[in-house]
């Protein structure tokens, strides 16, 4: 059966370009995936190539032929603003945020100085480097979340509760970025929220036996569990919806994205970071939000494609 796309076929899009793979940490999900949206397009009837940007990006788009791009790049050089500055200035429409609001939302350093000057909830933190007074700062903030500030997928995050554990997590943190910071861990339920076209899919609460929602977690371990919809009364879950859509037009994100928030263990919300190609694996959590509204795989992927296009 012919899919339509606001009442008009699929050939109206034309040939779709899909960037996967690249050379970021995370070009493995990332190819994962790409191959995934790939597939989903190819079966909806879409002409469709797929492009492995670690392989002469600009060449193969231009031999692609592409009237459009659906981008699949996690990490950095996909999701931070420079493949979408390439994309722009070819004149290929491109699924996701711009390049200023895709750079922002790869910084989480960036993202949540821009939250607090608009009092939107995020947890304390500090930026790390070899002068830090470790002992102070656990003194200060207790149990901490070590990130490096431009990584996806949880990649060189740990657990801090202790002067030397901190230390030690910053050296981790290093090695995959040069700014590392450290967070205020909030002890509570954990949430994702999915935006699509400027509303929120059925948000996600996630659980996990691991210490923290790490990498396994996300993408290898079978006994993570995800409700959704979340269970939360009706009040809390508008509540956490609002702040989700206020987070990312905050940053000025576009078309779809992930937001995850921690809620306390009194019940107020935290903004943890904001994911502007979200991983669209067989683990990944906006397929499970799309199909808690009703949207199947391939419904989704030709909804994100045509939510926004830059």
């Amino acid at each position: 059966m012919e899919q339509k796309i606001a009442g008009k076929d699929v050939t109206s899009l034309g040939r779709v370009a899909v960037l996967m793979g690249g050379d970021s940490a995370e070009r493995e999900i990332s190819l994962l995936s790409g191959g995934a949206v790939f597939n989903a397009l190819q079966a909806a009837g879409v002409d469709v190539v797929a492009i492995d940007a670690a392989d002469d990006l600009l060449g193969s788009l231009q031999r692609s032929n592409a009237d459009r791009v659906f981008n699949m790049l996690h990490g950095r050089g996909g999701e931070d603003g420079k493949v979408q500055g390439l994309l722009e200035l070819m004149g290929l429409p491109y699924t996701g945020s711009g390049v200023l609001a895709s750079a922002l939302s790869m910084d989480k350093l960036k993202t949540k100085l821009l939250w607090q000057s608009q009092s939107i909830p995020t947890p304390e933190f500090m930026l790390l480097n070899t002068g830090t007074d470790w002992e102070s700062l656990i003194a200060d903030m207790g149990e901490v979340v070590v990130k490096p500030v431009r990584e996806g997928s949880s990649i060189g995050m740990s657990i801090a509760c202790s002067a030397q554990e901190l230390k030690i997590a910053y050296e981790q943190a290093r090695a995959f970025d040069s700014e590392v910071m450290a967070e205020k861990r909030i002890k509570g339920a954990e949430f994702t929220v999915a935006i699509l076209g400027g509303k929120t899919l059925p948000p996600i609460e996630l659980k996990t036996s691991h210490v923290f929602y790490d990498f396994n977690a996300k993408y290898v371990a079978d006994d993570t569990q995800y409700i959704c919809p979340a269970a939360l009364d009706e009040s809390k879950l508008l509540l956490l919806q609002e702040l989700s859509l206020q987070a990312f037009s905050a940053l000025g994100c576009e078309g779809w994205g992930r937001v995850d928030v921690m809620q306390d263990e009194e019940g107020g919300f935290w903004l943890l970071e904001i994911n502007t190609i979200p991983g669209m694996t067989s683990h990944s959590l906006v397929p499970m939000a799309g199909a808690a509204a009703g949207l199947n795989f391939e419904q989704l992927i030709l909804e994100i494609l045509t939510a926004k296009i830059n």
